[in-house]
């Protein structure tokens, strides 16, 4: 939290520097449109994430059980620790930085720099740095995911939807079916088949495109809509 809170000091002393504004221009302000795209985008994301783990399941004849270690107080920190995740990176990615970028050389040159910087920071957080196929895959994966999220907020000119297709995707990936850094959640696997060849590589593939493709074409949507 101490985290977020810097970076919300350290954003507002730079667009007031820089632009001469104040954080208004992230669109933290509620409004019907902008909580109705946060649900569509937190459902969207939520639905792709379950289609994703559904089709790893099938595909290796596996099932998933709830997790009889997992405590209601477990549960409240990880989500909690799930949203202050999300929203460090979406400050930091999608925040003031982006805004300044996109207003300085345009939303081709913001959106790409943001996508970039978001592949690059996870080479970090998931300790790939050495290992350049590895380095690749995850620049490639976060990377075009930090594209479509950059751009939803340069379309709608708000954080909401970027948060909820984040935070969507990894409440249901790491809270649901613990496939993340806090371990055994809400639901384990009933055994560790893994996928091989062609199958794996479409799972890969759906995990990849899935939310980009959709989220994508939502926005599109919300942009034509727009005055």
């Amino acid at each position: 939290m101490v985290g977020i809170i810097i970076i919300l000091i350290m954003s507002w002393l730079l667009l007031w520097i820089v632009e001469q504004k104040n954080l208004s221009v992230l669109g933290f302000t509620p409004t019907k449109n902008r909580l109705g795209t946060f649900c569509v985008g937190f459902f969207m994301a939520g639905l792709l994430c379950t289609i994703y783990h559904s089709i790893k399941v099938v595909a290796v004849h596996n099932l998933w059980m709830l997790n009889p270690k997992l405590s209601g107080a477990n549960l409240i920190n990880s989500t909690w620790w799930i949203i202050k995740s999300v929203l460090f990176e979406e400050l930091l990615f999608r925040g003031v930085l982006l805004y300044i970028v996109v207003e300085k050389l345009g939303s081709r040159w913001g959106c790409l720099l943001s996508a970039g910087a978001f592949g690059v920071y996870h080479w970090f957080s998931y300790g790939a740095f050495g290992n350049p196929i590895q380095m690749l895959m995850i620049l490639w994966m976060t990377g075009l995911f930090g594209w479509v999220l950059a751009k939803a907020y340069v379309v709608t000119k708000s954080l909401y939807l970027p948060i909820a297709f984040h935070l969507g995707w990894n409440v249901v990936n790491i809270l649901v079916f613990s496939n993340g850094p806090l371990d055994a959640q809400l639901l384990v696997r009933a055994n560790d088949n893994q996928a091989q060849g062609l199958v794996s590589l479409l799972i890969f593939l759906f995990q990849m495109l899935a939310l980009p493709l959709f989220g994508y074409l939502y926005i599109r949507k919300y942009g034509h809509k727009s005055p």
